[in-house]
């Protein structure tokens, strides 16, 4: 029987890397696709093309002779690009999307995946640090977050609108903040788990980093090995509707940075700048949907997964001469 034939689109990136590395280990055959190579170690994808997936022809060319995409590929980062660029994002991800999907169908690819986000919830049901957990069929009336939450929303419609006209597969996951080892930790694209980690990795006992917001605002975190196994399973369910992917534990970004310190063995004082972007006061994600379309949700603890994280960041700086020696050996002792 012949092996499927799988595309992942942003494979240079890190939930794409991850999601290959899976693929490949389970005996699948991967082809990769992005701007760029995975920056922190080799890909292993029997094929990795270089191609701009905003442009047409290339979408054809990523896609011949593939059975399954995992459309990850994306002009993204953390709140304070995402806010900064609404033009640049909502363009680039509305053309790769629209490419990706007429390209998939006319090459006849058996199943699509699209991967959105919790930006498209409405900022109204947001307000409040102690948020109720967000369902599914929340979104409407529709008040995403600006650009990068628009073009995750008018997607997934799209999504519908090609099983109504074409009968084309398409499944569809609501992300809710991803984090883990070999992802970007600075540079502005970063995320907050991944920029805190950053900051504590740097910073001396007794020192203060700087927190976005008042660090009050809440949020619920996964870890990367949970987000791989959910991506498969929702696949897999043929749901045809979107479907968070995310933990229901809501935590502080003050609480993430005391977790953060006490894995590093580090006493740490928050400085608060609320001249910088924070996004909505409380994010959640309900999978009472997810446990009843896969059987499964998230298992990984924010503890667990955390301590990870900040040890490979941590690991990165010390590669690159940035931690000082003194702070080495006191982590040791």
């Amino acid at each position: 029987m012949a092996k499927t034939r799988i595309l992942v689109t942003g494979a240079g990136g890190f939930i794409g890397h991850h999601l290959v590395k899976r693929f490949v280990n389970e005996r699948f055959w991967v082809r990769g696709v992005d701007l760029k190579y995975p920056e922190f170690e080799p890909t292993i994808a029997h094929e990795f093309e270089i191609l701009d997936l905003r442009r047409w022809d290339n979408c054809l060319v990523a896609t011949r002779g593939i059975d399954e995409v995992y459309n990850l590929a994306a002009d993204m980062g953390g709140i304070g690009y995402i806010t900064a660029y609404l033009a640049e994002v909502t363009r680039n991800n509305t053309q790769i999307n629209t490419h990706m999907l007429e390209a998939s169908r006319l090459n006849g690819v058996k199943r699509f995946l699209f991967s959105s986000s919790a930006c498209i919830y409405p900022q109204y049901k947001q307000n409040t640090v102690d948020v109720t957990p967000l369902r599914e069929e929340d979104a409407y009336p529709a008040d995403p977050e600006s650009g990068y939450g628009w073009e995750k929303l008018f997607t997934e419609e799209l999504c519908g609108y090609y099983w109504h006209d074409y009968k084309f597969e398409t499944c569809m996951v609501r992300f809710h903040n991803v984090y883990g080892p070999l992802g970007t930790y600075e540079g502005g694209r970063e995320k907050v788990p991944a920029a805190i980690c950053r900051k504590v990795a740097l910073a001396e006992n007794n020192d203060e980093i700087e927190v976005w917001g008042d660090g009050n605002q809440t949020r619920s975190f996964m870890y990367i090995d949970d987000c791989v196994e959910g991506l498969i399973r929702i696949t897999n369910s043929n749901c045809r509707e979107p479907l968070n992917l995310g933990t229901d534990k809501l935590v502080t970004i003050n609480e993430l940075v005391d977790m953060v310190a006490t894995i590093a063995g580090r006493k740490i004082t928050r400085r608060h700048d609320l001249s910088k972007p924070q996004g909505v006061r409380g994010r959640n994600s309900d999978n009472t949907k997810l446990r009843t379309v896969i059987d499964w949700e998230p298992q990984i603890p924010l503890e667990v997964g955390l301590e990870k994280t900040y040890k490979w960041i941590e690991g990165e700086l010390k590669k690159a001469g940035r931690v000082p020696i003194h702070l080495e050996v006191s982590s040791l002792s």
